[in-house]
């Protein structure tokens, strides 16, 4: 039993990341356990485990005193002496007391010790490698699901996608390979316990980091991301570099970088646009792709009037209002939209000190931006 307890535990050392010592003192404080549970010993005991001669010895531990209380704890200044004469009163004398058949207890507790400790290591080892990758992005393979979960397999644990981080417009079959985000990481009784999204919008942003070079490299920066997911997204990046064109780095060749996201996302609208920090700019770029008139700010409410060609009305508010609602979380701002009509009869506009900023977010929607927009964009009726 001791060569193949002692390569297991060289086993363990070098491949589980385990000191082989604190194993060691684990089935020890084991073996002190099922000695007084298996022989019915209240006594303080001490086993000593020596792999080298594979051994295995039971020492009672008694304290030298004047008068003996407790045999099981306690030992006469005479009897003690009687073993060694170098005995003092207070010291601690040590009787061997090691059961005939305490061998098969001890390769039964070792063996249970070992087994718990290797289930730890690695539940350890999974939950450090997982921690480091919260909000990071990964393949996975659909396993089964449940009322509550789906369980996508990430190599050496299940993941577990909730029903509501589930998109609305897809469904999964086991066997199916998907793109997850990581969202959080837990350390339970039982383990680590990983939740992942397909609708978090750090999604989004993973799949492009991954598609675009420029964007992982840091030559395009990825301010930021509003989406309802399976439906449509929108995302602002900035370039650094007035070289770099960064929504068409984006959209790639033909549109093929987006269009694998696209795909990905199983057919979700994605609008590209420029991110500015002067909020006219900025706004007008965000309600793509409708073009823009004239944008007023309100600094103190942190709020925009923004006026649009009376047939770019519906195309600018969109769906449920979801075009003018996904710019205003885009932004930051908050988005009151008007046609040129109602602008005029309630004198907002025109305005005489139309900022050329406001000119210079017109000119950009219609004609840098709007190829690219037309591949993404849905006309409202």
């Amino acid at each position: 039993m001791s060569t193949e307890l002692y390569d297991a535990l060289l086993y363990l050392e070098k491949e589980k990341g385990i000191e082989r010592n604190l194993i060691i003192e684990a089935i020890e404080a084991a073996l002190v356990s099922a000695y007084k549970r298996n022989f019915n010993q209240a006594q303080n005991v001490r086993v000593d485990l020596n792999l080298e001669t594979g051994t295995m010895r039971v020492f009672a531990r008694k304290e030298v005193v004047e008068e003996v209380f407790d045999s099981r704890l306690e030992i006469s200044m005479a009897d003690a002496r009687e073993i060694n004469p170098a005995y003092e009163l207070g010291d601690i004398v040590e009787l061997e007391v090691t059961p005939k058949d305490f061998g098969r207890i001890a390769a039964q507790t070792a063996k249970q010790v070992v087994t718990q400790r290797v289930r730890e290591a690695e539940r350890g080892i999974i939950y450090s490698e997982f921690i480091d990758r919260e909000e990071d992005i990964m393949t996975g393979i659909v396993q089964r699901q449940d009322s509550r979960f789906i369980y996508v397999s990430l190599g050496k644990i299940e993941a577990l996608l909730p029903l509501s981080e589930q998109m609305p417009n897809e469904s999964y079959k086991p066997h199916d390979r998907i793109k997850v985000y990581i969202t959080k990481v837990e350390r339970t009784t039982k383990g680590p316990q990983i939740f992942v999204s397909r609708t978090h919008p750090g999604l989004l942003k993973r799949l492009f980091e991954i598609e675009v070079p420029e964007i992982f490299d840091g030559s395009v920066e990825i301010r930021s991301v509003a989406r309802e997911a399976g439906d449509r997204s929108k995302i602002s990046v900035y370039a650094e570099n007035p070289e770099i064109d960064p929504v068409g780095a984006c959209v790639g060749p033909k549109g093929s970088r987006v269009q694998a996201i696209v795909n990905e996302l199983k057919g979700e609208k994605i609008d590209i646009v420029k991110w500015s920090e002067d909020p006219v700019e900025f706004v007008a770029n965000a309600l793509s792709p409708s073009k823009v008139v004239d944008v007023q700010v309100n600094e103190e409410a942190k709020a925009t009037t923004v006026v649009v060609p009376d047939y770019q009305l519906s195309l600018a508010i969109g769906k449920r209002g979801q075009n003018a609602r996904l710019a205003a979380k885009l932004t930051g701002w908050k988005i009151d939209i008007k046609s040129e009509t109602d602008a005029r009869e309630e004198g907002v506009y025109p305005r005489e000190n139309i900022s050329a900023a406001s000119e210079e977010a017109e000119d950009t929607k219609s004609v840098k931006d709007e190829d690219a927009y037309d591949f993404f964009s849905e006309e409202i009726e």
